[in-house]
């Protein structure tokens, strides 16, 4: 490769890394290790060809243009994350990924909000998982946890929100905001 051509690369990916938080080749090959994911399967379930995702993943290309896309790309994120925290078994995640791969995108995003039986998620699961994309579309967790020993110091409570709902288990960080839930509700009920 030459050097405009490595010039271009670091660009596309610069660009990727501000529109989707990441350059999209770290995206593309965490969700294949989260969800068990061979390049040809995750094409079909964004619907993207597989030479589109492989310039993309390379940095021959930095945008997806289908915004249908971007939205299937964004539910695949959140399952990859519930993956990797143990929220959905392997099952569940293989239903939810048809599920996404069948959507015109519209209504993909609401996908995660309930569970692979319809039933909607309970309160304190939905409320972590919401904190949890939006902190992990933001930075990985390890960049989270570093971040948050650098503001542990001074910032000792946003470092540990930072580190429970950015960087920790999922099941510890429902269990930290069901007990901020009671302490709340416990307050409230002493000043009425």
């Amino acid at each position: 490769m030459d050097t405009s051509q490595q010039d271009a690369t670091a660009r596309a990916r610069e660009m990727q890394r501000t529109w989707y938080g990441e350059p999209l080749g770290a995206l593309f090959r965490r969700l294949m290790a989260d969800l068990g994911l061979n390049q040809a399967r995750l094409a079909g379930v964004l619907g993207l060809s597989a030479p589109m995702l492989s310039q993309l993943m390379s940095g021959q290309r930095a945008k997806i243009g289908n915004p249908s896309v971007v939205q299937r790309l964004q539910a695949l994120r959140e399952l990859g994350a519930e993956a990797a925290d143990g929220i959905v078994t392997p099952v569940e995640a293989a239903g939810r990924m048809e599920e996404i791969r069948r959507s015109e995108g519209s209504s993909v995003l609401g996908t995660t909000q309930s569970s692979s039986a319809g039933q909607p998620l309970p309160p304190a699961r939905r409320v972590v998982h919401e904190l949890r994309t939006l902190l992990r579309a933001t930075a990985p967790a390890g960049e989270i946890a570093e971040a948050a020993d650098s503001l542990a110091p001074d910032h000792p409570q946003l470092a540990e929100f930072l580190r429970v709902y950015g960087a920790g288990p999922a099941e510890d960080a429902v269990r930290h905001y069901e007990a901020h839930q009671q302490r709340s509700q416990g307050a409230d009920a002493g000043h009425g």
